[in-house]
């Protein structure tokens, strides 16, 4: 586990145990060997603090539109780990799931799904695509549903009891800015903040759409979130409605609300989807486990969006970028932690256009800007501020662009980008027309398009390097 989380009703942080160092590994492993053979976990252990947390959008009087997160014991957690690490030994999961899934990633699941649309964009025939979402996954999950899926996964019984156990008894109090509520039971659904629940989710998504999934990419979950892909219209509707009754007659419910339809390559009067009847949303855009993906091909949106991501963070730790008493060492690494990943989410799997690679170079040329500061211009060598660019913020504008087949026009856009950072770095301006190629050599920075064909190379090799039966 990770140090820094929040910590459970016991009041005890992982780090009491990472202190301890082998005294706690042996204590640790003596506790955890009682509880497997007793097959009964400690009382304490079944308490824990219900937190709300807003989705950020929505109405905020809603109470639909906040997502619970449970504080639980971090000595629980861990118990969790070592269980979870041997049911992962017995059970197999499906291709199709990507979420929580070693060696899998949202980067796979964006880049399959762009693919296939590109594929048959480019062979001019129509793509239908139903993005289902399940309502309150976690919560809905019956539990005799989960100890089910987990038997005819093959998990021994022993181990179906520890999981039971876990669940026996749980009790909770909701956590809000007034106060707290009375402790109750909880009866239903996973441990929200629990080590063990997604791979627990895994285990019921897996054996309830057993029946009913296609391959990969033709149907792809991460977690609660299902894409259903077809060359018809009708077939479409028919594998959706077959989900539908697959996931509900267990207790599972799809979203009418939060499920959409996208189509690729719509011919006139291709029409919409139903579900039980009702028609399903038509979108020509969708926000695909993070990144945004288009019918009609481009990328021009999810560009902006990941620079308007990348401005966010930035600004979230513009105190600390922009302090001058905090070395650049420390601005780099606070810049590479929170505002490249955001901006290069994703990435990878867009096929770029030089306007739109000069649109990521101008806005974290901006932002290097603003972290050096106008006044810190002649204190600081040209030569170290281009190292600390290089460092914090080209990766950042360049993750993910290695999968991506990127036109001059969106190449031209990054490079615009990266042009202007280095020119707020020199203290310049276009006005004093001062050529690109000076600006380059000054700051010890190459062209950002010669860095994302370098990045596709390695991504090539990547792939090359994977199994033929994998992704």
């Amino acid at each position: 586990m990770k140090s820094g989380k929040a910590v459970g009703p016991d009041d005890i942080p992982v780090e009491v145990w990472k202190c301890l160092g082998e005294a706690a590994v042996e204590f640790l492993t003596s506790l955890f060997n009682r509880v497997l053979e007793s097959e009964k976990m400690p009382e304490e252990w079944r308490r824990s603090v219900l937190m709300t947390i807003f989705k950020n959008k929505g109405d905020v009087q809603s109470c639909s539109n906040y997502r619970g997160i449970k504080l639980m014991s971090h000595t629980m957690k861990l118990w969790e780990r070592v269980v979870e690490a041997r049911l992962r030994k017995v059970v197999e999961i499906c291709e199709q799931q990507y979420g929580f899934m070693p060696r899998k990633s949202t980067t796979d699941a964006i880049f399959a799904l762009r693919i296939l649309m590109e594929k048959y964009r480019d062979g001019q025939r129509e793509l239908h695509c139903v993005f289902v979402d399940l309502e309150k996954a976690y919560d809905r999950v019956p539990r005799e549903e989960l100890w089910y899926c987990m038997r005819k996964s093959g998990v021994a019984e022993k181990y179906v009891r520890v999981v039971q156990d876990m669940y026996e008894r749980s009790r909770t109090v909701v956590r809000c800015a007034v106060g707290q509520t009375e402790e109750f039971n909880v009866e239903v659904g996973l441990h929200q903040g629990s080590a063990l629940s997604p791979f627990l989710f895994a285990i019921v998504m897996d054996q309830l759409s057993e029946e009913v999934r296609q391959e990969s990419p033709w149907t792809m979950m991460f977690a609660d979130g299902i894409v259903i892909c077809s060359e018809s219209r009708e077939q479409v509707e028919e594998n959706m409605e077959r989900w539908r009754f697959a996931l509900e007659r267990r207790g599972m419910k799809v979203s009418r609300s939060k499920t959409e339809y996208m189509c690729v390559n719509e011919r006139e009067g291709s029409g919409t989807v139903r579900l039980q009847g009702e028609e399903v949303k038509k979108v020509q855009e969708f926000k695909y486990l993070g990144s945004t993906v288009q019918s009609n091909g481009e990328c021009g949106k999810e560009v902006k969006k990941r620079v308007q991501a990348g401005w966010n963070g930035w600004r979230k730790v513009s105190g600390v970028l922009c302090h001058r008493k905090i070395s650049a060492r420390i601005e780099g690494k606070v810049y590479r932690t929170v505002v490249r990943p955001a901006m290069l989410y994703g990435l990878e799997t867009v096929s770029l256009r030089k306007r739109q690679e000069s649109e990521l170079e101008v806005a974290e040329l901006k932002m290097l800007r603003f972290c050096l500061g106008v006044t810190r211009l002649d204190r600081i060598r040209m030569r170290i501020k281009g190292k600390v660019y290089r460092t914090v913020v080209r990766p950042a504008m360049l993750y993910g662009l290695e999968t991506v087949s990127l036109r001059k026009r969106q190449e031209s856009e990054l490079e615009v980008a990266e042009l202007k950072m280095l020119r707020f770095c020199l203290g310049v301006t276009r006005l004093d027309r001062i050529r690109n190629e000076y600006i380059r050599g000054t700051a010890h920075v190459g062209r950002l398009g010669d860095k994302v064909r370098e990045a596709r190379l390695r991504w090539v090799g990547h792939v090359q390097r994977r199994e033929r039966s994998e992704l």
